[in-house]
């Protein structure tokens, strides 16, 4: 006989999913807050933001740490150019910081080279994302934020079964058929038990160099609409800055001081203390 409270219940083994223990980190981990950013997609944002986050707590004074859970597709590394492969010590991994201080782990570290595509099936990345929990030392961290890979399926899942999220970044771009993406994942979450501390809309609009018109490429804004359907708080709507893509490219996030660390201050705001 079907539980009660699994009539409504959209996805396969989600109230197991809510009952099940999770994994304590390594021991010489110490980690307050664990939050994840996450979006229904791929292509909407979610690492930059990621990125960004953590360069903006890092420079209020945090300990931050960067899990790159984005096992196919890691592009932490990357944007901070850091090439520097973990360092085994014997009782675990030791991730290496970038110069500013902040520790990233990232399966793009571990491979010989960073264009080495991972061809992997769900199980090996779920495991994969557990080892980044259990077998790396991420010593003290005010906040370790967790880049999930896009959707709902295996990698994500494994995130909020095993590791103890304390809240999650939705990320989405203006296109309609994106906003209903997104509200899957706000529904995935909720079957979790996860709180979704609120939603960042990306690439929303362009600010034109000539006039100053803010020029709308994927049609008018619908965060507030989403945001206020779902009951969270609209964090910010970020426009699209080529200042930032320069620095993902050149693997500067950490030296960028453009327009959108300023909404990135607002949304640390919304994060647990």
């Amino acid at each position: 006989m079907e539980h009660k409270s699994c009539q409504n219940c959209q996805q396969a083994g989600s109230c197991r999913a809510k009952e099940s223990t999770r994994i304590p980190p390594h021991e010489l981990s110490e980690i307050k807050h664990v939050i994840g950013v996450m979006s229904g997609k791929g292509g909407v944002g979610k690492s930059s933001l990621t990125a960004l986050l953590a360069v903006a707590l890092q420079r209020k004074g945090y300990n931050v740490g960067i899990m790159d859970a984005d096992i196919t597709g890691p592009s932490i590394p990357k944007m901070f150019s850091l090439r520097q492969p973990p360092e085994n010590i014997g009782q675990g991994l030791i991730p290496p910081q970038t110069p500013e201080g902040i520790r990233i782990m990232s399966l793009n570290l571990l491979l010989p080279h960073e264009n080495d595509p991972v061809v992997w099936r769900g199980p090996l990345i779920s495991g994969a994302i557990q080892q980044f929990w259990t077998d790396v030392i991420w010593g003290k961290l005010d906040y370790l934020l967790v880049d999930l890979p896009p959707g709902t399926a295996d990698a994500p899942l494994t995130v909020l079964q095993s590791l103890p999220v304390d809240g999650l970044i939705l990320v989405s771009s203006p296109q309609e058929l994106v906003q209903m993406v997104v509200k899957k994942a706000m529904k995935m979450a909720s079957l979790m038990g996860v709180k979704v501390l609120g939603l960042v809309e990306n690439m929303s609009y362009i600010t034109c160099p000539h006039c100053g018109r803010n020029l709308f490429p994927y049609g008018p804004s619908q965060a507030e609409e989403v945001a206020e359907e779902a009951g969270i708080p609209l964090l910010g709507v970020l426009p699209v800055d080529p200042l930032l893509a320069a620095a993902c490219d050149r693997g500067e996030m950490a030296l960028y001081n453009g327009p959108l660390m300023e909404i990135m201050d607002r949304i640390l705001e919304h994060l647990p203390k």
